[in-house]
């Protein structure tokens, strides 16, 4: 039934513009990424990734960001995070791009600053209005790391696979 809830990404997106959007240059993992995953309906939830995220589609990454470029439009230039990728945070950074969300304004972000750690991924809580260690490396560490949950029955970052009543993939925090 999760994956279900998944779908391709359509129309493909425009990574140049994109790229003008964001002000950044996205890396072949998030391209990839957004290639093969164009999220879910409107506010469909489909907790692929631990412990409660949907994917977003690029397009809807975009919005969230242009959402977060708004709310902390004090910051923006100057945020209250290190420079380096992986670093904690205590405002959102522009060079975290949203890739999924608890439907609650949580959010895996891909952290595109610079440094040995540019883009894995990091855990933004809206509510403290921070991030803290990457949970993974990168985008692909994330998804063997998920591949490895559900085929092992092992956990993945802080949470471990369930299947609901009705077919739900759930994730169990630790």
């Amino acid at each position: 039934m999760t994956a279900a809830a998944l779908l391709p990404p359509s129309p493909p997106p425009d990574f140049a513009e994109l790229e003008t959007e964001f002000e950044i240059r996205l890396p072949e993992e998030l391209r990839e990424w957004w290639t093969s995953c164009g999220g879910t309906d409107g506010d469909v939830l489909a907790d692929v990734l631990p412990p409660f995220y949907t994917p977003y589609s690029a397009q809807r990454a975009w919005e969230v960001w242009s959402g977060h470029r708004k709310t902390w439009a004090a910051q923006w230039e100057r945020p209250a995070c290190d420079y380096y990728a992986g670093a904690p945070g205590s405002s959102y950074h522009p060079a975290w791009i949203p890739i999924a969300g608890d439907g609650f304004a949580d959010e895996l972000v891909v952290d595109l600053r610079p440094g040995p750690l540019r883009g894995c991924v990091l855990e933004w809580e809206q509510e403290a209005g921070q991030v803290q260690r990457p949970e993974w490396r990168s985008i692909s560490a994330m998804l063997t790391d998920v591949h490895r949950s559900l085929t092992e029955g092992a956990s993945a970052g802080h949470s471990h696979p369930t299947v609901t009543e009705d077919g739900r993939l759930d994730w169990q925090i630790r």
